[in-house]
């Protein structure tokens, strides 16, 4: 098993690190430690060194998880592609969802969110560099978008979020970060962005969530 624990420290110097270069405040930065296909004893390793933030993109792996890990109190992210049939699981066991590209899938999530809990965070994923093999809403038709889920009940619209083309250029990447943070309504306070690769090009631009995985648990197997 990789080192997590230090692992976890490294990504906080790095945090820290480029919110001073970009004078920020480094507790405006949040970690999410995305931990698909990796086992519950490293999610376990991650929290005892203080991580508590995990996010999933596969929804039987996830809820698997979460039955090994309930006597934690983790706070679970759903981060991947969202099919009509999975809403309800997701709606009842997650607190946030950073995927939401349709209407369709925000009314669900809505319906279904159970009354007992509070209402489910969301990001709308934005497809920021127009891929054609990546998922998300194009920036012309976020304004909709967001004037649409901002009606629903039962969900707190938070934020923005996107993966950008994969590049090894930081101005390339950095050019994507701002294009997703011009588009983020004053209203809302969350820019889900960056990763192992790119998470200082991010908080550069505004990140408020890194998505970080390989890094605290090593590549996929």
């Amino acid at each position: 098993m990789p080192n997590i624990a230090n692992n976890l420290t490294l990504i906080q110097q790095r945090i820290t690190l480029a919110c001073q270069l970009c004078h920020r405040d480094a507790d405006s930065v949040q970690l999410l430690a995305v931990s698909k296909t990796k086992p519950a004893i490293e999610l376990r390793a991650a929290y005892a060194a203080g991580q508590r933030d995990f996010g999933e993109n596969y929804l039987q792996e996830a809820l698997d998880k979460q039955q090994q890990l309930q006597d934690l109190d983790i706070i679970w992210h759903f981060i991947g592609p969202i099919q009509s049939n999975k809403t309800r699981a997701i709606a009842e066991h997650f607190t946030w969802v950073h995927s939401v590209d349709r209407l369709k899938i925000a009314r669900r999530l809505s319906d279904q969110r159970p009354k007992h809990l509070t209402p489910l965070n969301i990001c709308i994923q934005v497809n920021i560099d127009d891929e054609a093999t990546k998922s998300g809403v194009s920036l012309i038709e976020l304004p909709q978008l967001l004037e649409d889920i901002h009606k629903l009940p039962n969900i707190t619209l938070r934020g923005l979020m996107a993966i950008p083309s994969a590049t090894s250029n930081s101005e390339q990447a950095q050019h994507s970060f701002r294009k997703l943070a011009q588009a983020l309504p004053d209203n809302l306070d969350t820019l889900s962005m960056g990763m192992s690769g790119d998470l200082e090009a991010a908080i550069a631009a505004g990140a408020t969530i890194v998505r970080i995985g390989t890094d605290i648990f090593g590549a996929r197997g």
